[in-house]
């Protein structure tokens, strides 16, 4: 029964992936009808991220809450950074960043945050100066000088080529940062991740093209209430582009390449940096002690 019950799971799995291909790709007699789903397609693709099972807190018996750093440039994690230009691309594929200011944008995405412990929220309005960036450049300055009397009348508008505008995009992303907790199941005996917040790493929009910009948290998200719009964006599977995966699956999975920066301690959260100061393998020599430390507990587990 139970062998029974996985291959119909497997199968839902794999129906689940195969929906998210283009589709009526091979079918369509002109490009408007890519896309174009049959009614019983659309009754199958009315599904649900895999929901999270229950955990009572006495069924823990070990937890530890660790903050990881996502590189971008590693080539494992380039699934979340591309695509950077959407304009010449299908409307179905677009970067994780996309995704996620596209449901700020829309309001789909409300458990936005200033920090990782999910204190202070964040509305838009808050981040639209790290967004976007407009100033005036020398040039229009000085014409705006020249002809004080008149654009303060309204008579002359500046001319937009002396205007300066930068906004952030999917291509300055250059990290993701993830909160998570590792958790043993005593009940299951197993050791287990849950995936708690996420957040983009970039420069503001006013650093742009600087030669050292300042890098910054943009926002945290709380990774649970953003599930189902995750589950409906799928990201690139260079393996087989008939069956993408979704940006819930590949998170939830840990389909990508992270480093330790932070674990919870006693010295009030402190980061690795902070103590392993101006020596970068020390730094990730430390970083894989604490997740040894975290995988040897469940295996320690096991001794008699």
């Amino acid at each position: 029964m139970k062998y029974k019950n996985f291959l119909i799971a497997i199968a839902l799995v794999i129906g689940s992936f195969s929906s998210f291909a283009q589709s009526n790709l091979l079918n369509a007699k002109t490009p408007d009808e890519i896309g174009k789903k049959t009614a019983a397609q659309l009754i199958s693709d009315n599904d649900k991220p895999l929901p999270y099972g229950y955990v009572h807190d006495r069924d823990v018996l070990m937890g530890k809450t660790t903050w990881e750093i996502i590189d971008l440039d590693e080539r494992i994690n380039f699934p979340m950074y591309y695509p950077i230009d959407t304009a010449n691309i299908g409307k179905e594929r677009r970067s994780l960043f996309d995704v996620l200011l596209k449901g700020i944008k829309d309001g789909k995405i409300t458990e936005v945050y200033s920090d990782s412990y999910f204190n202070t929220k964040k509305t838009l309005k808050d981040m639209s100066t790290s967004f976007t960036y407009v100033d005036t450049t020398n040039a229009g300055k000085e014409e705006m000088n020249n002809y004080l009397s008149d654009y303060k009348s309204g008579k002359k508008i500046l001319d937009p080529q002396y205007i300066n505008k930068k906004e952030l995009g999917a291509i300055d992303i250059s990290d993701y940062k993830i909160k998570g907790y590792w958790y043993f199941d005593k009940r299951q005996s197993e050791l287990k991740y849950r995936l708690l917040g996420i957040c983009p790493v970039s420069p503001e929009a006013k650093e742009i093209g600087a030669e050292a910009p300042d890098y910054i948290e943009l926002f945290w998200i709380y990774f649970p209430a953003v599930r189902d719009i995750l589950h409906d964006a799928s990201a690139f599977n260079d393996r087989n582009s008939a069956m993408p995966i979704t940006f819930d699956h590949l998170l939830n999975s840990r389909r990508f390449n992270a480093v330790i920066y932070k674990e919870e301690n006693v010295y009030g959260d402190r980061e690795i940096a902070e103590y392993m100061k101006e020596n970068s393998q020390m730094q990730l020599l430390e970083s894989e002690r604490v997740k040894d430390k975290i995988r040897d507990f469940e295996q320690d587990m096991w001794n008699y």
